[in-house]
């Protein structure tokens, strides 16, 4: 699920950026930065990089109550909905006369999840089903956590923006239990 929803805004950023800078090839591309070996990861140079850089639970979700059934006979049991804290980074690899186009996408990337901070079923139906919503929000650092940050990272620093996602998730299918309604007997309204 997680690999779904960075997937997916990974696709939908770079399908604006294609759109809105006249480009013929993927501009975008879901990969860590280095890999284990500390090696630069393979086909990144160039290209806007996304990737996760944490996971958290998030401990005050937005919760809405679903209105029950009037007159079933059965209620419908499932584990909650999952809210968790993603938080991306999307770092834009570009090296020496490329600086210029590497700020030009941060951006671009920038201005497009500006406009769309929200991603659900009805701005993207191709939004995997087991994810209810993404909502995103720039993550403001200080100089000293942005340099933890990129230290964790093993690279040095490039152009970059993190984003907090607040991932709504769910499965349909995760039923637990179905339990049966209990009513209460009509009370007289005369005493």
């Amino acid at each position: 699920m997680i690999n779904a929803a960075v997937s997916h805004l990974a696709n939908q950023l770079n399908q604006f950026l294609k759109q809105t800078h006249a480009l013929t090839e993927d501009i975008v591309l879901m990969s860590g930065l280095v890999g284990a070996d500390g090696q630069a990861a393979p086909n990144t140079n160039n290209k806007l990089v996304i990737f996760l850089t944490n996971l958290e639970k998030d401990t005050i979700p937005y919760r809405q109550q679903m209105p029950g059934d009037a007159g079933a006979t059965r209620t419908v049991i499932s584990s909650a909905p999952l809210y968790l804290n993603m938080y991306v980074m999307i770092a834009a690899n570009f090296s020496g006369g490329n600086y210029s186009e590497a700020l030009e996408l941060i951006s671009g990337a920038v201005s497009f999840f500006q406009r769309f901070p929200v991603f659900d079923h009805q701005v993207t139906p191709e939004l995997d089903r087991r994810i209810e919503k993404l909502v995103l929000d720039i993550e403001n650092l200080k100089i000293h956590e942005l340099s933890n940050m990129w230290t964790l990272l093993g690279g040095k620093y490039l152009p970059s923006v993190l984003y907090k996602v607040r991932m709504v998730a769910f499965d349909t299918d995760d039923v637990i239990a179905r339990v049966p309604n209990i009513r209460l007997p009509a009370t007289s309204a005369n005493h």
